[in-house]
């Protein structure tokens, strides 16, 4: 059914189909829908975890992107998330970049997105997770936090550290983006002397909350081992890998097209195996005990599968969550286990 659904959204406006789409997961949230979606989700004793001392329902979750401002969480939860990351947000609200900034790429499933982490703010976000937080029910909630476009590179960690200080009494666990392509000069603050001195920043502010970094799969293998140096070093939870790509390279779709849509990072399946090659040496550098979460270009139970034979901890998705549609984690969970025999 979503496949024709599929065929008649792709004509719209990549941004507009996403509005919609967080619209008709608020109505999933409410009372008796959300109870008859939960159950319907997949149980099984072999999908539980217990990772960063937060137990998780299963390993499968809803990667940052989606979920900017915290307000669907329930409604994510109901169609089977076992966690979801929302964000990025910034201290102050602010509107991204100017659209069109969000493109398909349905001959690679794949994404572009330039949207330069447009959301609502600090308290925005803190508002809505303590209403989240006051559900029983509910998936781990990760917050990715930011820096403001116009906040210079030399006074970010104060943006972290104010993030941090609000965010951390009411999130699970907080991911440090520093690997975003869409915010001008963002990627420097993955230089290690410099990100050393904002993760100490971070770290004191988020207290006994877990803090994880989020890297880039643009980055060499030797800095994805420095970064993950700094956690072992810092004693932080783990890493995200990885973020989206600006490389353009072996894809399907026109390159009139592709150079048409500008810059941005890729999602999606194109982005699979060097996610997966990144996961391989974080999990090398940062030994067994931190946690390592892995996303980019999971689309299936076989590709999760993978993955958590490689090292990760924790799998996230989502471009699959627009070209599988709604219950992409159902179906990826189901497909798992058929994995694990």
């Amino acid at each position: 059914m979503y496949p024709a659904l599929f065929r008649l959204l792709r004509r719209l406006d990549p941004e507009f189909t996403h509005h919609a789409g967080v619209a008709v997961l608020k109505a999933c949230g409410l009372p008796g829908i959300r109870q008859l979606l939960e159950s319907r989700n997949i149980e099984d004793p072999r999908l539980p975890r217990r990772v960063m001392g937060l137990d998780f329902a299963h390993p499968f979750g809803l990667a940052a992107g989606f979920d900017k401002d915290a307000e669907v969480i329930a409604g994510l939860g109901a169609v089977g998330f076992g966690h979801v990351e929302v964000g990025t947000v910034t201290p102050r609200p602010q509107p991204g970049n100017p659209s069109p900034r969000l493109f398909r790429l349905p001959a690679d499933q794949a994404l572009v997105n330039r949207m330069g982490f447009n959301n609502h703010g600090v308290a925005a976000m803190r508002e809505n997770l303590q209403r989240a937080r006051a559900h029983n029910r509910r998936p781990v909630i990760g917050v990715n936090i930011g820096k403001n476009r116009d906040t210079p590179l030399e006074h970010a960690e104060d943006d972290y550290g104010i993030l941090a200080e609000k965010l951390a009494p009411v999130a699970d666990y907080l991911v440090v983006n520093v690997s975003s392509p869409n915010t001008p000069g963002l990627r420097a603050l993955q230089d290690p002397a410099v990100l050393d001195n904002l993760l100490g920043v971070v770290q004191q502010e988020a207290g006994d909350t877990p803090v994880l970094v989020k890297v880039s799969p643009d980055s060499p293998d030797e800095e994805i081992a420095d970064i993950a140096g700094l956690v072992t070093q810092r004693g932080l939870a783990g890493l995200v890998a990885t973020n989206t790509t600006v490389t353009r390279e072996g894809l399907s779709t026109s390159a009139a097209r592709i150079n048409a849509m500008g810059d941005g990072g890729l999602s999606g399946a194109p982005l699979a195996a060097r996610s997966e090659q990144v996961l391989t040496v974080a999990r090398k550098a940062l030994g067994e005990g931190p946690c390592l979460i892995s996303v980019g270009g999971v689309s299936t139970g076989a590709q999760m599968f993978s993955r958590l034979n490689a090292g990760a901890d924790l799998v996230q998705a989502y471009t699959s969550f627009v070209y599988r549609g709604p219950f992409v984690a159902r179906h990826i969970i189901r497909e798992l286990l058929e994995q694990m025999g």
